[in-house]
């Protein structure tokens, strides 16, 4: 644990930092980020298995069960089971994990039996004879094998230990080196026909839940690890694919992609508690502001300096606000009135940009 230290002191206060943060956040913001950590989850942990989740999609669904007011969408198979899973993992809590909640974890991931279009074997460990393998297949050479997994006959005993091993270690090992140490266990044995990676992120999940004894969703592994996929293959495939199965250079790598997860989410929460501030005193500034002034400015806030091509224009107002170019003159000057806009140029290269020294 001692060459653990440091990585390990610097994940727990990226975490702390963030929950913090979090925790003087309003129900809307916090809403709001809850939301996108469950959508940068769910489209990253499919992502490294190389499927595309739309993202539109997955913030729908995600916000219908935040209770979120996301609008319309249409309902797909391959969110909806993806999100089960992930928000499953999250709601476990300090319940005993099971094979059977591996099994329908699994199961979840595949509704229809297939994975594309070959049958698989759901909702139980694989059985099949022939080895369990990572490969990197060739055109007209023989494949790489990066790794073989136990036998499909050692599956049970293999799993019952780890299982054995999660339920008895909670509260008892360092929660991020637990999780750290269930993905990469559940990956080394690989129990299923399909889905390992999936389960194992969402095991990793449930033990970083279990750790912060939390339910909510403020920050995603796997996008961290999607970033830094290289690594990712190359940290399990070394430390898997070793017999002496020295640990250490995994969990520390796994623990500083912790770091870098709560690090995001704590820049993301400061962007959003200046916008915050930003929008009350712009508010209380200009209280007869209207829904299509604030709907311009707060495209020009979220675009940033420069941010907005060109700069911000009669005719941009008029295609973004969907109002007459009457309208967005008149409304375009209205808001440089009242001083949070400046005007530079003239005739048809007048522009518009929203002035930094709103709320100093």
């Amino acid at each position: 644990m001692a060459a653990l230290a440091p990585a390990l002191s610097a994940a727990r206060f990226a975490q702390g930092r963030a929950m913090g943060l979090a925790s003087h956040l309003h129900l809307m913001e916090l809403g709001e980020l809850q939301l996108q950590g469950w959508a940068e989850e769910a489209v990253a942990t499919a992502q490294i298995e190389g499927e595309t989740l739309q993202v539109q999609s997955v913030r729908a669904s995600a916000a219908k069960r935040l209770g979120l007011d996301a609008g319309p969408a249409l309902r797909n198979a391959r969110t909806e089971a993806t999100l089960d899973v992930l928000q499953a993992a999250l709601l476990h809590g300090p319940r005993t994990l099971t094979h059977e909640t591996l099994w329908a974890w699994q199961a979840a991931l595949f509704p229809s039996g297939y994975s594309g279009l070959e049958a698989i074997v759901t909702g139980a460990y694989r059985r099949h004879a022939e080895p369990m393998q990572i490969v990197t297949p060739r055109l007209g050479k023989p494949d790489i094998v990066h790794y073989q997994a136990p036998d499909s006959a050692q599956v049970v005993a293999e799993m019952t230990q780890l299982l054995a091993w999660f339920n008895a270690s909670l509260g008892v090992t360092d929660g991020l080196v637990r999780a750290a140490l269930a993905h990469m266990w559940l990956e080394a044995i690989h129990p299923f026909e399909d889905g390992n990676g999936r389960v194992g992120r969402a095991l990793a999940e449930l033990a970083l839940a279990q750790d912060l004894q939390t339910k909510q969703r403020l920050w995603s592994i796997s996008k961290q690890l999607w970033q830094d996929r290289t690594g990712y293959y190359a940290q399990l495939q070394a430390v898997t694919g070793q017999g002496d199965l020295d640990v250490t250079p995994w969990v520390t790598w796994f623990v500083n992609r912790v770091q870098a997860a709560a690090d995001s989410t704590w820049q993301h929460m400061q962007v959003a508690v200046q916008k915050t501030r930003f929008w009350t005193a712009l508010r209380e500034r200009a209280p007869e502001l209207t829904a299509t002034q604030a709907k311009a400015v707060d495209k020009l806030y979220d675009a940033g300096p420069g941010g907005f091509d060109g700069g911000m224009s009669t005719a941009k107002y008029s295609h973004l606000c969907r109002v007459s170019r009457a309208t967005a003159y008149r409304e375009l000057n209205k808001l440089c009135e009242m001083g949070i806009l400046s005007q530079s140029g003239v005739g048809r290269g007048t522009r518009y940009a929203l002035r930094l020294d709103l709320t100093s």
